[in-house]
Order: C-alpha cells, then structure tokens, then sequence
C-alpha cells in the first residue's frame, strides 16, 4: 500500500512539475506570449491604412480620370459614380459579380456592380472620369 502511494506521489508530482514548466514557457512577454504596447498597435493600423488596406468594411475611394486601380487577391469593388472600364491580366478578366460576367479590358463598368479581382495578378479598373469606388480588400492606385 506504502508503495502504491508513493507511486501516485511521484506520478502527480511529475505531472505538476510539467503544468508549471509548461506555463512558464509562455509567460507574459516571451516570445510565446508577447506584449505589445498601444503605440506599436496604432502603427500598424496606419500602417495598413497608407498601404490601401481596407479591412473587413467598405472604404470609400476616389479616382480621378486616368487612374488605375488594381486590385488584389479577393478584392471586392463597387463602382458608384463616373465612368470606369475594367483591366484584365492579359488572359481572364475582372468578375462582374452582379452581371455574371467576366470583364475584359476596355468593357465599361456598370454602376453598383460588383467586382470581384480573384488574384493578385494585376487586374482591377481604370477611371474614365472623375469616380467614387467602394473597396474592401487590399489595392493599389496608379
């Protein structure tokens, strides 16, 4: 009995002995678990805003005539004012989500349509005139 009872001693002892190691590991601050300062975070947010990174929400852009868009992979963009014709990757076009259709480059845009750039492959939209697009994804203006 003595020796089962040290046996159970030792096995739970050893069990504890790795749950503390195992959270020691990852204490606050390590590598395993970081501290990141409000600073830091707020840098990084403007950081995507500079680079056009529209999160999980619609943002707001405007283009003026001669100005391209190009969208990256899974970009969604909604067309809302002006002109805009859609640019293709040389060998597919621009999903027209709304019209069931894939746009090659030159074919215009319909307003409210939309678009759907399923690589990052260079595709996207050139403004014809001044225009106001809806994005939400990552994009490029050139």
């Amino acid at each position: 009995m003595k020796r089962v009872v040290a046996g159970l001693v030792i096995i739970v002892s050893v069990f504890a002995l790795t749950v503390y190691a195992a959270a020691a590991a990852d204490s606050p601050g390590s590598e395993g678990d970081p501290v990141v300062t409000k600073s830091y975070v707020d840098s990084q947010i403007a950081q995507l805003k500079n680079t056009g990174v529209s999160s999980g929400t619609y943002k707001a852009v405007q283009l003026i005539e001669g100005q391209k868009m190009i969208g990256g992979e899974g970009t969604e963009i909604i067309l809302r004012s002006g002109e805009a014709t859609a640019i293709d990757n040389g060998a597919n076009g621009v999903s027209d989500v709304t019209g069931g259709a894939d746009l090659m480059t030159g074919q215009r845009i319909g307003l409210n349509h939309l678009l759907l750039i399923p690589r990052n492959d260079g595709r996207g939209l050139l403004a014809l005139t001044e225009a106001y697009v809806m994005v939400r994804g990552s994009y490029t203006i050139q």
